[in-house]
């Protein structure tokens, strides 16, 4: 595949028109809260937190591609498209094999269509990998994957939604290497997704070494991540928990780099830890207690990033 960069100015959001708890992904989901609101308020606040965190980034001079959500059928959890798409800088599309059927719907392709025929990406090549749900093997996109796209390594926490054998065709469609671990949260339980665990972006790498189970393991990863030249951020597994893991590097070409998180997430770190991030990009805190507390994922887990050249060419 094509050398490219860490990071993307162009990005996608899915605006929710179902939102609510899951409860087929709460097994696996330690982040999901309790609910005690109902639907309709849950959704509303959910459309009004999403709707806000695009004004916000608009405000910063990102200009995300929104997308909404289809009524039928439900789709709780569409509001975070990374676990099913990944883009990349040849022009490849990969559709993930996710692990609850009820999420499966959250694939579209008239998304996929839409990047290329109407906001004049180039994909030369689609890999759908989702053939793999019925041999009960998942791969949750950026959400299992936290890739490091300079290096070509793949980072990957086990869990019941990241399975070896669809690692195995990851790596082998795109040639990355992986460099995988168990994960173990304050409960013990598998930390359900990598990419609340760790971020990578073009300057700084921020994991939770913590929720590796392996100590061998975790020294390995660490030198991986110190060895690629980023600034290392170490944050403890109470951090971890109120998604100071779930970052995003967004490219804003000549303004430098802004790093998209949530106000939890920034209220979790420490003053050193935001020092560090704020010596490699604008820091940008947004309020989503709603979509973080009900649907267990944050702001990384919100954006779809596009890397997909312009034009059709070859």
């Amino acid at each position: 595949m094509t050398t490219q960069a860490q990071t993307s100015a162009n990005l996608f959001m899915v605006r929710p028109a179902c939102f609510q708890a899951n409860p087929h992904t709460l097994s696996s989901n330690a982040f999901q809260g309790n609910v005690t609101e109902s639907s309709d308020v849950l959704r509303r606040r959910a459309t009004e937190e999403f709707d806000a965190m695009v004004d916000a980034l608009r405000a910063c001079g990102v200009r995300p591609l929104i997308f909404t959500d289809t009524a039928e059928p439900e789709k709780p959890d569409a509001v975070f498209p990374n676990n099913w798409i990944s883009t990349h800088a040849d022009g490849t599309v990969i559709l993930y094999p996710m692990e609850t059927p009820s999420r499966r719907a959250e694939r579209r392709a008239d998304i996929v269509v839409s990047l290329s025929e109407q906001h004049g990406f180039a994909i030369r090549r689609v890999v759908d990998l989702t053939d793999l749900e019925h041999r009960g093997l998942f791969l949750e996109g950026t959400g299992s994957l936290v890739l490091d796209r300079v290096e070509r390594l793949a980072y990957v926490g086990w869990s019941s939604r990241t399975h070896a054998a669809a690692l195995a065709a990851f790596t082998a469609e795109t040639g990355y290497a992986a460099l995988s671990f168990h994960t173990a949260d304050a409960s013990g339980r598998p930390v359900y997704h990598t990419n609340v665990m760790m971020s990578i972006g073009s300057r700084y790498a921020l994991i939770c070494a913590e929720a590796i189970a392996d100590a061998e393991v975790r020294v390995k990863v660490l030198r991986r991540l110190q060895d690629s030249g980023r600034a290392l951020v170490e944050i403890s597994l109470q951090q971890m928990s109120a998604f100071a893991g779930n970052l995003l590097e967004i490219d804003l070409g000549t303004e430098g780099p802004l790093i998209a998180m949530s106000n939890s997430a920034f209220a979790a770190l420490s003053a050193d830890q935001r020092g560090t991030l704020e010596g490699c990009g604008r820091l940008l805190p947004i309020p989503i207690e709603t979509i973080e507390t009900v649907g267990g994922g944050s702001v990384r887990c919100m954006i779809a990033e596009i890397f997909l050249p312009h034009g059709g060419g070859p």
